[in-house]
């Protein structure tokens, strides 16, 4: 056999990039649906760990003892027992105390019940950096859930294709989501527009919706170019508030709003920063990665003046700076970290979100440290981390209550 009839022969049972593609995806869809199987029956529906009695009194604020005498006195909700007889709470129940001590105590029914109150505007947070790899679905998961578990009513919203955070919640992409549920149902120009209240879901952590994602939001980038050729002088033609425009039918319902932004500077991203009150920039301190925020922000810079040119006006309460994947250890990124502080100042988040085997752990079973139980991690390893995080979010709470008004 000629060389060349060897290559004919070879290139007759190759595959093209594009059936081997499919082929692929198809491959890693399957095993990703097995393991979830595996981890999730069928009917299963994944569920939060339970809470002992000196969490639900630090999240709370109301006193250990109290709980006990409520126990043992049968009022309120009723704790499950745990195998060492320990007293546990659903965040359902804790949720449930909540309400009825705001109840009791009227004059003191913030410290309880902590939802925004009539001259209080919805903070809605776009976590957003175009680096992939800056932690910014890790950081979006963990503040949600940090919310929730302090008794705000949070709304997360999966601006991603890539779908990380609805994974997180429990629904996979090509499975759980069908047709026009993600946010491009909202936010299309045809008929088939649905009210926001329609696609919001709720999730297995009391307190949260998400609105989950899949590749069908890519739609929205395909479709807003022809649309505003076509709609040229048009107000109808204006993206960028489409999706601020979306949230004002479901704002009553929510204290908080986390958008968990795709990697990319496109016309969801845009719409989001055009709806957010507040906008945290996540960013892993090593200099490629600053290098490629530089670049972010210079384009979005110029694509924010482009949009106020267009009619855009920007009400952002605070934009901030998140150090993300820290090894505090690490002299070089410390430097990265020190040329941030010494560059922007205040707008770096003091707290660093620590690079974690924890988190990571976590991650694999596509849960966040708020729901590890221990045991699954180390113990110190588990509350380093915890408290890492716990430092990040509180320092974000506090952004948000500052905008409010709050002490």
């Amino acid at each position: 056999m000629t060389l060349a009839e060897q290559i004919e022969q070879e290139n007759a049972f190759s595959e093209d990039a594009a059936t081997k593609i499919v082929r692929h995806a198809g491959m890693l869809s399957n095993q990703l649906q097995a393991l979830r199987t595996r981890m999730y029956p069928p009917k299963a529906q994944k569920s939060l760990r339970y809470f002992m009695t000196n969490e639900v009194s630090k999240l709370t604020s109301i006193p250990d003892s109290t709980l006990k005498l409520l126990s043992n006195e049968g009022r309120g909700p009723v704790p499950s027992r745990l195998e060492n007889n320990h007293r546990a709470y659903t965040l359902q129940q804790i949720n449930q105390l909540r309400t009825m001590f705001a109840e009791q105590k009227p004059s003191d029914a913030l410290r309880f019940l902590p939802y925004r109150q009539g001259n209080e505007h919805l903070q809605v947070l776009a976590i957003a950096n175009f680096k992939g790899g800056s932690a910014k679905t890790t950081t979006s998961v963990h503040l949600a859930q940090y919310l929730a578990l302090h008794g705000y009513r949070v709304l997360a919203i999966d601006l991603d294709p890539q779908a990380s955070l609805s994974a997180m919640f429990g629904f996979q992409p090509e499975i759980d989501v069908q047709a026009n549920e993600t946010i491009y149902a909202a936010l299309r120009y045809d008929d088939e527009r649905r009210p926001m209240k329609e696609i919001i879901h709720r999730t297995y952590f009391d307190g949260i919706d998400l609105i989950p994602s899949n590749l069908e939001v890519m739609e929205y980038e395909h479709e807003t170019p022809r649309i505003l050729a076509q709609r040229q002088g048009s107000r109808e033609g204006m993206f960028f508030e489409r999706l601020k425009l979306a949230l004002d039918e479901v704002k009553d319902r929510y204290d908080v709003v986390i958008l968990d932004t795709p990697p990319s500077l496109g016309f969801l991203t845009l719409g989001a920063i055009h709806a957010s009150t507040g906008m945290i920039v996540t960013v892993h301190p090593a200099m490629l990665d600053v290098s490629s925020m530089s670049q972010f922000l210079l384009m979005m810079g110029d694509l924010i003046q482009v949009l106020g040119e267009s009619g855009a006006v920007l009400k952002q309460d605070f934009f901030r700076y998140l150090i993300t994947r820290h090894d505090p250890n690490d002299q070089p990124q410390s430097q990265v970290v020190a040329m941030l502080r010494h560059l922007f100042g205040d707008d770096v988040i003091l707290p660093t979100a620590i690079e974690s085997t924890a988190v990571e752990a976590a991650g694999l079973a596509k849960r966040s440290l708020y729901e590890l139980e221990m045991g699954q991690v180390g113990r110190d390893t588990h509350r380093r981390a915890r408290d890492a995080m716990d430092a990040v979010n509180d320092a974000i709470l506090a952004l948000i209550k500052s905008s409010w008004g709050r002490r």
